[in-house]
């Protein structure tokens, strides 16, 4: 998000001065690493839980239209980068990988009979499949056939539009540009505190994890896109804002397979639903990944607690965040989400032979042997006061500050899919005397700026076939490179 921002800024005002500080010594090495994540494009094409199934047994496909959207205007950001030097070769970071929506028993074949009925119209989602032949099935997607018995009725939302994306190495190509156009970046620092002064600017201080050295600078904008570390630095600046909001942080564990012949099967990411009463970030998911040219194949997510904020955070991260003004929505949190904590120590609980039979619902002739457990990013999900008490959210939230002198980032999925949208939202709450001189040129680089492509399937087209070309995404299909 950061690296978004700042690109962004660059291209709108090439003459301000912009810092970037990194606490670690490498880019990209927290959430936005490949194997920290699924490196799906969350486009709601395939992901259930943007697609609730109504008490009437209607779906409701409104946040799924409103992600896709999102999704269109990154995918339209990166072709203007690939074509102005933002970013170089598209298949560094992004490729071709069918988007699968997998279910089986006989109402979530009804469910996702009516999920297809309802996507399939929208413009956004033309070229979905609706399948539940078992021939086909196993034509498609042969590791998940093998040994699986079609007596349990099963059934696919397929689209061939989807994408693999390596959000570390676009952040790494967003970083190069910023850096080569003379952006200050400082990776292993840490930002220790932010302060407003009476002018209405922030004094950041910053410590050198190397020398141990401090310094301080002013900057009349601050934005922070610190993933786990958001939330105590927005509690530092002491907005109003972000009063009120707590965290919750997850960890997230993959099984990623060390068969290559396992690897070669399979070619899509294929979404699930979540066990029943178990939430959201749960939805167990089969992927195909694409990492510096190679194919990769991961399982998950297997869900771990500690009370980090990042991985290489602190046993204390969580209880240092307790605060006056958000004790009551955590408390209120504890209350409400019994399924959560129940869920989570079922997963702490989860043996090896237990993980690999969830696997099995997947990959029904799967061997411990072929998987490895890896540990993926940590996730802090966003507790938001709600009356007297709090709720838990498992979106991404922009928090602004009145004046628009501070923003932050809160929260997980669908985060980076979505970034280039988010960080126009801060652009326009954070910049609004800037912001209508800026707008041409930002629907020079997003042309569908302010405009609903579910609404305008011309426009649509247009842009869809230029990202598509852009972006070398029109070989969708092609031949699997070799694995990792």
């Amino acid at each position: 998000m950061s690296a978004t921002l700042g690109a962004l800024l660059r291209q709108l005002q090439p003459e301000w001065s912009i810092s970037l500080f990194e606490r670690l010594d490498a880019a990209a090495a927290e959430s936005s690493d490949p194997w920290n994540n699924a490196g799906t494009g969350h486009s709601a094409l395939c992901e259930l839980n943007y697609s609730p199934q109504n008490p009437d047994g209607s779906v409701d496909i409104t946040k799924a239209v409103d992600i896709n959207e999102r999704f269109q205007v990154s995918r339209q950001f990166w072709s203007y980068g690939v074509q102005n030097g933002v970013l170089g070769d598209p298949s560094r970071f992004i490729n071709p990988i069918p988007h699968v929506s997998f279910v089986h028993g006989e109402d979530n074949v009804r469910y996702l009979r009516a999920r297809y009925e309802a996507l399939a119209p929208q413009p956004l989602f033309e070229g979905m499949e609706y399948i539940d032949s078992p021939d086909e099935f196993g034509r498609r997607l042969p590791l998940m056939a093998r040994g699986r018995d079609f007596s349990d009725p099963v059934a696919l939302n397929w689209t061939d539009a989807g994408t693999d994306i390596d959000f570390g190495a676009l952040t790494s190509e967003l970083l190069a540009y910023l850096g080569g156009s003379g952006v200050d970046l400082a990776f292993g620092h840490e930002v220790l505190d932010l302060s407003k002064q009476s002018d209405g600017q922030w004094l950041v201080r910053v410590r050198n994890l190397r020398t141990r050295q401090t310094r301080t600078l002013i900057s009349r904008f601050v934005f922070v896109g610190a993933g786990g570390g958001a939330l105590p630095l927005l509690q530092k600046a002491g907005i109003k804002e972000a009063k009120g909001f707590g965290g919750f942080p997850v960890s997230g564990q993959f099984l990623r397979s060390t068969n290559p012949g396992l690897i070669e099967q399979h070619h899509a990411k294929v979404y699930g639903k979540a066990a029943v009463g178990a939430p959201p970030m749960s939805v167990p998911h089969l992927d195909t990944r694409v990492i510096k040219g190679r194919h990769g194949l991961l399982f998950g997510p297997y869900a771990g607690w500690t009370p980090k904020f990042l991985k290489d955070g602190k046993n204390t991260d969580l209880f240092k965040s307790i605060r006056p003004d958000n004790l009551f929505s955590l408390l209120g949190v504890g209350v409400t989400e019994l399924s959560l904590t129940k869920y989570l120590v079922s997963e702490l609980l989860k043996s090896e032979a237990g993980r690999v039979e969830t696997l099995g619902e997947f990959v029904p002739r799967a061997k411990g042997t072929d998987w490895e457990l890896i540990t993926a990013g940590q996730r802090v999900q966003v507790i938001r006061r709600k009356g007297m008490g709090g709720v838990l959210e498992f979106g991404t939230a922009v928090i602004a500050a009145g004046d628009g002198s501070i923003a932050g980032l809160l929260g997980a999925s669908p985060g980076a899919s979505t970034g280039v949208s988010a960080m126009i939202d801060v652009l326009q709450r954070c910049f609004p005397r800037e912001y209508e001189g800026w707008t041409p040129k930002l629907r020079e680089m997003v042309p569908s700026l302010g405009v609903k492509l579910s609404d305008n399937p011309e426009l649509f087209r247009e842009v869809w076939s230029w990202t598509s070309k852009t972006l070398n995404l029109d070989s969708a299909g092609v031949a699997a490179p070799a694995q990792v």
